[in-house]
């Protein structure tokens, strides 16, 4: 593809969503709880669209279509566990928007911290996800870096790709915060399924003789690509190892839970989780059977990744439909890019250096918000040095952080549904897991055949019950925290 139109393409999109996030700005009050979470007050839709465009990046029509090109239809029931893993969002989303609006929460680790009466852990926890993280946007970025160069042949760097991404992302962040970003992410996820939507159907009815034969040609490919395990990579073990991480997603991963604070308010909420979930759902089919495509049209690519990049430069995808898929994939992958910084900040200054006075005054907000925005470009030249690598498989890539991020997932049980749970517990079970995931994942040890996800989950549950029968728990406060909740939930019907 010419690599003059593919800069076009670019500039074109880059002036788009810069027109949004600068018209997102007019509407941004001052304050802390106004960048980061924008003000409180975000409509359902729009929830459910920045919700979508932050969980859905560059690993599912790079990352997943890879997955899928490689792995057989395995893949699909990997990313259905995430979508049922939304199931956990009936019981927290609610009660973490009435905890949060109570006692002005800004991230889900402050309000650990509070819930359990230990800062120790808000900081413990913070420093975890920004560990884990890092690698999860590096991936974005290097979705957007494999895009550009295939598409180009080779003619862009991959350096190129990512530094655009990059710097899209820190600008958009800055900005004006949050509202910056779900107004952006509401444009970019439109453009994401829409044109996948689009360009899938047309691949198939003009290449691919419709579903009925497509179905057909994958029924009849060597490996067995429609049953698991497939070509042998969706074993169970390797199932339940990869799946387990995307199943707890939804409230382990602070750049998804912090969404949870940010409706307007209940009706706002159950709006973007029914969003979100015919979104997830459509969008997850369409990444896998693009996957299927770019299988039978382009096969025995070395480098599954390369599958999307691939295909959209091939003479089976039109000149025009394959600009607006990268720009519809490039929003996709900084969506998330930007979602990620916002949130890694904001838990460095609300919980790593932790001002205790949640009373602050003008020039002390000031303060955390200028610490913020240095914050942002730290961890986006972090995650620019770890893209820069080319590590091989998004998908995998993007599973290993979820698997360091499963260190909270007991304390998040503990704090809204047992009142015996302690700090100790919680502080220990996060330090112990996040060990346990490091080594495991490292190391590449998988005691009895089970990979790093279920022995972080196992690791960090047992510890975290076994030490809070042996400690003291904060009695009063716990009774406080979830008295309120059982109450609220009662009244207004809350499951």
């Amino acid at each position: 593809m010419p690599t003059t139109y593919l800069y076009i393409a670019v500039i074109l999109y880059i002036i788009a969503g810069s027109f949004v996030a600068l018209m997102a700005r007019r509407e941004m009050n001052e304050g802390i709880v106004e960048y980061f979470l924008s003000g409180r007050n975000t409509g359902g839709f729009v929830a459910a669209l920045s919700y979508s465009a932050t969980t859905y990046s560059a690993f599912m029509m790079i990352g997943l279509a890879g997955f899928t090109y490689s792995g057989g239809v395995g893949a699909l029931g990997f990313e259905l566990v995430y979508l049922s893993g939304l199931s956990l969002v009936a019981f927290f989303g609610p009660r973490f928007w009435l905890i949060g609006k109570k006692n002005n929460y800004v991230s889900p680790y402050e309000m650990l911290g509070d819930r359990y009466q230990n800062q120790w852990i808000a900081f413990a926890a913070s420093l975890s996800a920004c560990i884990f993280l890092i690698p999860y946007l590096a991936v974005q970025l290097m979705g957007v870096g494999y895009l550009l160069s295939g598409l180009s042949g080779g003619a862009i760097p991959f350096v190129f790709g990512v530094v655009i991404a990059v710097v899209l992302a820190i600008a958009w962040a800055l900005i004006a915060g949050m509202k910056s970003v779900t107004w952006t992410d509401s444009l970019q996820s439109l453009i994401m399924i829409v044109v996948s939507i689009v360009i899938l159907f047309y691949v198939i009815y003009q290449h691919l003789g419709g579903f009925i034969e497509f179905f057909g040609s994958l029924a009849a490919l060597e490996g067995k690509v429609l049953s698991v395990p497939g070509p042998g990579f969706f074993k169970f073990k390797t199932f339940l190892g990869l799946s387990l991480p995307w199943f707890f997603f939804s409230i382990s991963n602070p750049q998804v839970s912090q969404r949870l604070f940010i409706p307007r308010d209940l009706k706002a909420m159950k709006t973007m989780i029914k969003g979100f979930l015919i979104f997830g759902f459509i969008y997850t089919l369409v990444s896998v059977f693009w996957g299927f495509s770019a299988r039978l049209l382009i096969p025995g690519l070395a480098n599954a990744d390369l599958a999307t990049p691939e295909l959209l430069a091939s003479q089976y995808v039109p000149t025009a439909l394959a600009l607006v898929a990268m720009i519809g994939i490039t929003a996709a992958a900084i969506s998330t890019i930007d979602s990620i910084m916002l949130t890694l900040s904001s838990l460095i200054v609300r919980d790593i250096f932790k001002n205790m006075d949640d009373n602050l005054d003008q020039d002390q907000s000031l303060r955390q918000l200028r610490t913020a925005k240095i914050a942002i470009l730290i961890i986006a030249v972090l995650g620019f040095f770890f893209a820069i690598q080319e590590l091989n498989l998004i998908a995998t890539l993007s599973v290993a952080a979820s698997i360091g991020l499963l260190v909270i997932v007991p304390s998040m049980f503990g704090a809204f549904f047992w009142k015996k749970a302690t700090a100790a517990a919680s502080l220990s079970s996060i330090i112990i897991g996040s060990v346990t995931a490091l080594y495991l994942q490292f190391s590449g040890w998988s005691p009895l055949g089970y990979g790093a996800g279920v022995w972080t989950l196992i690791v960090t549950a047992a510890v975290f019950v076994s030490v809070s029968f042996f400690t003291q728990a904060p009695v009063e406060k716990a009774e406080e925290f979830i008295g309120y909740l059982n109450e609220e939930c009662r009244e207004r019907n809350i499951i």
